[in-house]
């Protein structure tokens, strides 16, 4: 019998990979995403709508077993703390962390119920270390690394594991996103500033969203039946320079 994994945010980039990945591995893939995608079973859902994800996932459980839970979903913001409106700040806040409150919270009950689960939030090296200009995305990401920790203490009682992923520079599509903003209001180069970024990093390239999948994979599974509260940085070596 297949396992079951939800991963929210799984129609583009890191998210994609992951659905990929799962569903080449055996898994029964649901995807909660607002874009629609062929990959995976699609479930039209917004993160910040916690009722609506809820009911999503309980739909779900109440046909199978839930036995790994992704939270992907989130967007990026640049800005310092003066930059930032109340209304950006509420916007990150609530797909980057009440999204993942909303996935988790709904999955805790199948998973107590078969004494067993995987939950795996995708945070950032920004959960570890600060960047310029990156103040409300930066403390979203660092909340989920709490909740992973908070997560794992609270229901290891259960046999469930939470556990962070903190991606570095991976090129997605949120990547070139947030370098073509930039250069829309600098007037720099693209190809200079994505060069200049590959250097940054110690590996001198940009991470793949395939590698994170894979690191992912990993945790869902029981060679990692010992790794709970950890934050698993896969950054190429930016955040020890």
């Amino acid at each position: 019998m297949k396992k079951t994994c939800v991963v929210t945010g799984g129609s583009s980039g890191i998210g994609l990979s992951i659905v990929k990945l799962f569903e080449q591995n055996d898994y029964q893939v649901f995807n909660l995403d607002l874009t629609p995608s062929t990959t995976g079973e699609f479930c039209q859902c917004d993160v910040t709508d916690v009722k609506q994800v809820t009911a999503i996932i309980n739909e779900i459980s109440q046909k199978q077993s839930i036995d790994v839970l992704v939270s992907n979903a989130g967007i990026h913001f640049s800005a310092n703390i003066e930059n930032t409106s109340e209304d950006e700040l509420d916007k990150v806040f609530n797909i980057n962390v009440k999204g993942a409150y909303a996935a988790v919270k709904a999955v805790l009950p199948v998973m107590k119920s078969n004494n067993s689960g995987s939950i795996i939030l995708i945070s950032s090296d920004q959960a570890l270390i600060a960047k310029q200009n990156s103040f409300a995305y930066n403390l979203s990401k660092a909340a989920l690394a709490s909740m992973a920790k908070t997560t794992a203490l609270d229901y290891a009682p259960f046999n469930i594991r939470a556990n962070a992923v903190c991606p570095g520079t991976i090129e997605t599509p949120l990547y070139h996103q947030a370098i073509n903003s930039y250069c829309k209001k600098s007037g720099a180069n693209k190809a200079e500033v994505h060069s200049e970024e590959e250097k940054l990093q110690p590996l001198n390239r940009l991470g793949q969203p395939e590698e994170v999948a894979e690191l992912v994979l990993f945790l869902a599974s029981s060679k990692a039946k010992f790794i709970t509260g950890s934050l698993q940085v896969i950054d190429g070596g930016y955040t020890v320079q």
